[in-house]
């Protein structure tokens, strides 16, 4: 049996989340470290272990992920503009091993990066 990530974890309840947007495909919650005033991870509940896993038969639901990642943006008011970050591998600074896209905005940010 597969150890749960974190972020399965959080969708199954026995972990606290916020969650801001979900439905049968994905969750969007708040990061509980957050990097920006805004800091909203966009997480499918199919269990990818990174963007590098990612396979064709993930194409539409990689689709539906970058527009919840839109439509979340608009909701969280972020219509100056805000940065789309995903980390993958250790190397490019992944820490939970299941994809997940990260909304930063609410303040100007400048440079590269998560903040």
């Amino acid at each position: 049996m597969q150890t749960k990530t974190l972020f399965t974890r959080i969708m199954d309840g026995e972990i606290p989340g916020h969650f801001v947007y979900q439905d049968e495909h994905l969750v969007a919650i708040r990061d509980i470290n957050p990097a920006a005033p805004v800091h909203v991870l966009v997480i499918p509940r199919k269990p990818i272990p990174s963007l590098a896993e990612l396979e064709e038969e993930d194409a539409e639901l990689a689709g539906r992920l970058l527009l919840a990642v839109s439509r979340i943006a608009r909701e969280e008011g972020l219509a100056r503009g805000y940065r789309v970050v995903i980390n993958t591998g250790e190397e490019g600074g992944q820490t939970v091993p299941h994809l997940h896209i990260h909304i930063l905005g609410g303040r100007a940010l400048t440079g590269h990066g998560t903040a």
